[in-house]
């Protein structure tokens, strides 16, 4: 096999949540480039509508709106993908939601916000696209689900993050349970992004600064480039053998401490 064919990831189909920004737009943009068809999906249609239309100029990319912080919305993805497609080759779990507030001011209500998108929206997603990962994977060559973590489910953040923080290490874990169930038609891997340009992390890098670039051991923070290269590896013949693993893409930050 060589080198290109074992990259490549042309005529694979794929659901990118959270699709309308930041690190899903990253996502979605290189599988375009690489020959995936692709579905982003979120709650905004506006800017869903804006990336597809960016992304239809050179490949095939189509949006649906849901809601996926409810189980209702994640079951009405999952009809809306299988009424356009019979199988699903790649599933990006990237929706999310962070929330930051000091330890006295965080409330249920919060707390619920957070973890009802980046945890039970990753498992109610899974269920509901299951079937048609499961029509798309063998043995030989499984469909692959890539669930967006965080670093900080891997170190503790600097910030008053405790719901995202803590519902971003349950992805992890969650990542690692499925991975066992589903094997070998279906493999489940996660991304753990440390700082990339994106619209929950804005805040951050704008109150840090420089210092948040000087902080990182590769002095940048990451580019579109630098996700969608991990997510094609991980779709690709490449990465077939993986399954179970968090993959630290952070530019050394948690990793070299």
């Amino acid at each position: 096999m060589t080198g290109s064919s074992l990259f490549d990831v042309s005529g694979k189909r794929a659901v990118v949540t959270g699709g309308g920004s930041g690190i899903g737009t990253m996502i979605a943009s290189g599988f375009v480039d690489a020959g995936v068809s692709v579905i982003i999906a979120s709650r905004k249609e506006d800017s869903l509508r804006e990336v597809a239309e960016d992304l239809a100029v050179k490949g095939d990319c189509s949006y649906i709106v849901a809601d996926l912080s409810t189980e209702d919305g994640c079951r009405g993805l999952g009809a809306a993908v299988a009424e356009r497609w019979d199988s699903l080759d790649i599933l990006v779990n990237n929706a999310g939601a962070n929330w930051g507030a000091p330890l006295a001011d965080q409330d249920s209500k919060s707390w619920h916000r957070v973890l009802d998108v980046n945890v039970e929206g990753v498992f109610h997603t899974t269920k509901f696209l299951l079937p048609l990962l499961q029509a798309a994977g063998t043995e030989e060559e499984p469909a692959r689900i890539i669930n967006i973590g965080s670093v900080d489910g891997i170190q503790v953040p600097g910030f008053e993050t405790y719901a995202y923080a803590a519902s971003k290490a349950a992805v992890h874990q969650l990542t690692r349970h499925l991975a066992k169930h589903l094997a070998p038609t279906v493999t489940v891997n996660a991304i753990a992004p440390g700082p990339f340009q994106s619209r929950m992390m804005k805040a951050t890098l704008e109150a840090a600064g420089d210092g948040m670039e000087r902080m990182m051991p590769l002095k940048r923070i990451g580019r579109p480039e630098d996700m969608a290269g991990p997510a094609i590896f991980l779709s690709s013949k490449a990465g077939a053998f993986l399954t179970g693993t968090i993959i630290p893409v952070d530019g050394g930050l948690a990793t070299t401490k």
